[in-house]
């Protein structure tokens, strides 16, 4: 005799359902991945002139050589080696930039479960106005005397931010450019000196 299948109460459905979706990992983003993975492969090098590690707090990664990460490691984990590119797709993560230095709350060393956690930053309308919007048909011109205001306002400060920006990137330059001086006037004293002469 066959028995027919009693249906499972629509309760205990929905449950399996949600339990279905949890038992789902979600993924971590690949640039993420192999970012993490690159730093995971440096710290089991013992090399004393690291390219890449992370910082003293596990908290995020320094880049120590710029030229050296672009040229050996990009191409090995990526499909370019272009540094810019790399900067630029973190910043799409929000990772904080300090001279090289990258940090996230989610991409910790030792935690790899939470770069699934990361997230791409949303679209922020201040970092673009509406009105540079090449898709806005004459938003300006159909604007009240207020929204142009708040326009012109967000102009300027994003203006002020890029000039803050630009001096800070040239007192770099300027302290690098010493410090070049400084190693070359060095270098130029151990050249000249007694010792080396004989």
């Amino acid at each position: 005799m066959a028995t027919d299948a009693i249906p499972a109460p629509v309760s205990d459905r929905n449950l399996s359902r949600k339990m279905g979706r949890s038992s789902r990992m979600k993924c971590p983003a690949p640039f993420l991945s192999k970012t993490y993975d690159l730093l995971e492969e440096q710290e089991e090098e013992s090399s004393i002139n690291k390219v890449v590690s992370w910082n003293g707090e596990g908290s995020g990664f320094v880049v120590w050589c710029p030229a050296e990460f672009s040229e050996v490691m990009l191409p090995k984990y990526f499909k370019h080696n272009n540094f810019s590119s790399f900067i630029r797709q973190l910043n799409t993560y929000k990772i904080a930039s300090k001279r090289w230095e990258f940090q996230h709350e989610k991409f910790q060393k030792g935690c790899r479960h939470l770069l699934s956690e990361i997230t791409r930053k949303k679209y922020e309308p201040s970092a673009f106005p509406t009105y540079l919007n090449p898709s806005a048909k004459n938003i300006i011109l159909g604007s009240t005397k207020e929204e142009i205001n708040t326009s012109r306002q967000l102009l300027m400060e994003e203006n002020q931010n890029l000039k803050r920006e630009k001096m800070e990137l040239q007192m770099q330059i300027a302290h690098f450019k010493a410090l070049e001086v400084k190693l070359l006037q060095c270098l130029t004293q151990c050249m000249e000196s007694p010792h080396n002469k004989n």
